[in-house]
C-alpha cells in the first residue's frame, strides 16, 4: 500500500498529522512512537486508561497463549514479546517510572490427572511449534514454587513468558507520549468525520465497531485482586497458569503484595461482577495455591475485551479509507502486542508501505461481516492478559 500518508512533517502546521482515537496501551504506544518520529499527534479520549487495560493482568505470554489454529497470531505475539525488554526499558528511561516488568517466567500446571492431560495436549502443540516449554514433575514444580498445592499433578515452565503491570504502564505511556509532543484531547469521538487529521488511527477497543463498522465485539472478563497479609510479597514468584478441576485460571504476583486472579471469558457486554464467577475463580486459585485463602480480597471487577471473529487484531487501513488505520480487536493480547502494533502502525503512517507482518490482520478479511455482535453463549474461566 502506498500514497496518501504524510511526508515527515514540519511543526508549523496547525492540522495534526496523526489523530489517535483511544488512549489505552495500544493508542498511547502508537502516539508515542509517532510523536517521537517528529509527527504532530493528538490523542482523543475522555478517560485515558479506563478500558480493558484497567482490568488486564499484564501477562506477556506468547508461549502459554499459543492456541490451536492461531499460528499467525502466535507469530505476531512472539515477535512483539521479543520487543518487550527494550520497550520496557525505553518507557522507564523516558519517564522514570517502574512499570512492573518481571521476567521470572510462567509455570503452567494441572491440578488433577484430567487437568494435566488437557494441559499436556496444549504443551505438545506448543513444543511442536518449537516454543520453549519444559515439562516438570510435581517435585520440580514445588522446588520452584513451594506454595503450590501438594495435589498438583504436574506442569511445565515457559521461561520467556513475562509480565508487566498495566496500571503502571498506561500512565507511563501517557507521560512518554506527552513528553514526545503528543497532545491529549479529553473529549470522545462520536464519528470519524469529527476528527481533523491527515491520518486517523482508531485504537478505541470495543468502541471501534461504532466508529468503523468493523466486527469488534465486547468480550466480558471478570477478575479479582487479592493482597498478601501484612503488606509482604506473595509467597510465589512465577505467573501461575493452570487448570483446577477443569477451571482455567491464572495468578499473577506483584512485588507490592498484590495477586491478580482471573479471569472469565463471557460473550456479554455488561460489566456486572457475579457471585458465581467470584466463587469459581477463588476456588480454583486456592486449589492451586492454598495460601490465597488467607489473603485479603481487595477488588472484584469486570471489563470488556475487544474481540474479533478470529480472535486476532485488526491492523491497517480500512477498506476504501487509506487515511483511516485500525489498531483494534486485540482481545486478551492488548498488552503484549502494544510494542509491535505501535511500531508497525507508525511505520505505515510514515512510509505508507505495509509491513508483511500486517498482512494476516488486515481489516478487509472481514468484508461482509457486521460490526459488533456476539453469539448467545457464556463461557467462564479463560485468560485476560
Amino acid at each position: 500500500m502506498t500514497g496518501r500518508f504524510p511526508s515527515p512533517p514540519s511543526r508549523d502546521r496547525v492540522r495534526p498529522d496523526v489523530a489517535v482515537v483511544g488512549a489505552g496501551p495500544i493508542g498511547l504506544s502508537i502516539a508515542w512512537r509517532c510523536a517521537a518520529r517528529g509527527l504532530r499527534v493528538v490523542v482523543h479520549d475522555p478517560a485515558p486508561g479506563s478500558g480493558a487495560s484497567a482490568v488486564a493482568a499484564g501477562m506477556l505470554s506468547p508461549v502459554a497463549e499459543a492456541y490451536f489454529g492461531e499460528r499467525q497470531l502466535t507469530d505476531l505475539l512472539l515477535a512483539s514479546a521479543e520487543r518487550w525488554p527494550r520497550f520496557a526499558a525505553e518507557v522507564t528511561e523516558v519517564t522514570g517510572v517502574d512499570i512492573g516488568y518481571r521476567t521470572e517466567g510462567t509455570l503452567m500446571v494441572g491440578l488433577t490427572g484430567d487437568d494435566l492431560a488437557e494441559a499436556r495436549r496444549l504443551w505438545a502443540y506448543q513444543q511442536g511449534l518449537g516454543l520453549p516449554v519444559t515439562p516438570l514433575r510435581p517435585t520440580e514444580l514445588r522446588d520452584r514454587e513451594p506454595a503450590l498445592a501438594p495435589r498438583v499433578r504436574g506442569g511445565a515452565l515457559a521461561p520467556t513468558d513475562h509480565q508487566v503491570d498495566p496500571r503502571l504502564l498506561v500512565p507511563a505511556l501517557r507521560a512518554a507520549a506527552q513528553q514526545a509532543g503528543a497532545a491529549l484531547v479529553p473529549q470522545p469521538v462520536r464519528q470519524l468525520s469529527d476528527v481533523d487529521a491527515r491520518v486517523t488511527v482508531v485504537a478505541a477497543g470495543c468502541g471501534a465497531a461504532a466508529l468503523t463498522g468493523l466486527p469488534v465485539r465486547p468480550v466480558k472478563g471478570q477478575i479479582l485482586r487479592l493482597r498478601a497479609p501484612d503488606g509482604v510479597a506473595p509467597g510465589f514468584r512465577h505467573v501461575i497458569r493452570g487448570y483446577a478441576d477443569g477451571e482455567p485460571v491464572y495468578l499473577v504476583p506483584r512485588v507490592d503484595g498484590e495477586v491478580v486472579l482471573g479471569a472469565t471469558v463471557e460473550e456479554r457486554s455488561d460489566t456486572t461482577v457475579t457471585a458465581g464467577a467470584v466463587q469459581r475463580l477463588l476456588r480454583a486459585g486456592v486449589d492451586l495455591l492454598p495460601e490465597l485463602a488467607e489473603y485479603d480480597l481487595v477488588e472484584t471487577v469486570a471489563g470488556l475485551r475487544p474481540g474479533t471473529p478470529d480472535n486476532a487484531p485488526i491492523l491497517g487501513p480500512l477498506p476504501g479509507r487509506p487515511d483511516v488505520l485500525a489498531a483494534t480487536g486485540h482481545h486478551r493480547h492488548g498488552i503484549v502486542l502494544a510494542p509491535i502494533t505501535a511500531d508497525l502502525i507508525a511505520d505505515l503512517v510514515l512510509g505508507g508501505v505495509s509491513d508483511p507482518l500486517l498482512a494476516p490482520f488486515r481489516a478487509d478479511r472481514f468484508l461482509g461481516l457486521t460490526p459488533g455482535g456476539s453469539p448467545d453463549r457464556t463461557t467462564e474461566g479463560d485468560q485476560w492478559s
